[in-house]
């Protein structure tokens, strides 16, 4: 139940938290508790969005290595420490492999996997100078099946899942825990921006019947952000109402 003190004392950082999945979780992370640090490229939003939850927000473009910097300098300054890390940014476009150019892979590449990485490094000597932390990195079921229709993104949510894995291994005697959560269909704006038939096509593959709400997905970070996963690590979180590949 919500409102229970889960991350009580916990500092968390929340990438793409403007809306969608990563505005859940911040939502669903203060109400646990938490102090509550949101970046996104989309100020307007994200600003509101802190505002909504009693948090922090920054503007941050995830592939900027010195972006990531100053970010974490931020939340330390303002909070003296970091326990939680949420590397939910990422971008979703439906193109397979053979129209897909160097420059949309790149971009994708940029924000979904680079980000994570860049993340991921620029987190981990605050949380291990607090003690350990939780490293949650949101991936997608195009990292666990073949994403033919959507060839980069697919790519680079498998990568994803194996740095979250070698990550989990290398940071583990430092006592930072590293798991990625492969989401599959959400109703988030990502997923509605694709186009308006989404929901008749993709909703006959979920046994459950119907699509994810965000917050079902933010539940499951939660779990994962808290001291109740303390011995989870290095695995992959899937939540997806059964979706046949």
């Amino acid at each position: 139940m919500p409102g229970m003190g889960r991350l009580n004392g916990k500092v968390a950082l929340i990438t793409g938290a403007a809306r969608g999945m990563g505005a859940s979780e911040a939502a669903l992370f203060a109400a646990e508790g938490a102090r509550v640090f949101l970046t996104d490229v989309l100020d307007q939003d994200g600003a509101a969005m802190a505002a909504a939850v009693g948090g922090s927000y920054r503007h941050h473009d995830v592939a900027d290595e010195v972006g990531w910097s100053e970010t974490i300098d931020w939340v330390v300054a303002e909070a003296g420490r970091l326990d939680v890390l949420v590397n939910n940014a990422g971008i979703f476009r439906v193109v397979p492999m053979l129209d897909t150019t160097v420059d949309l892979w790149r971009r994708i590449m940029d924000v979904n996997a680079l980000g994570v990485f860049l993340g991921m490094r620029a987190a981990t000597p605050a949380m291990v100078a607090s003690g350990g932390g939780s490293i949650v990195n949101i991936s997608s079921i195009a990292g666990m099946h073949a994403a033919p229709t959507a060839f980069a993104y697919g790519a680079s949510k498998w990568a994803v899942r194996g740095m979250s894995k070698s990550a989990a291994v290398e940071l583990a005697p430092s006592g930072v825990r590293v798991n990625s959560v492969h989401p599959g269909i959400i109703d988030t704006e990502m997923i509605t921006e694709v186009g308006d038939d989404w929901r008749e096509v993709l909703t006959p593959r979920i046994p459950l019947g119907r699509p994810a709400a965000a917050e079902e997905v933010a539940r499951l970070v939660l779990f994962l952000a808290s001291d109740e996963s303390s011995y989870c690590t290095g695995h992959e979180y899937v939540v997806d109402g059964g979706i046949i590949a």
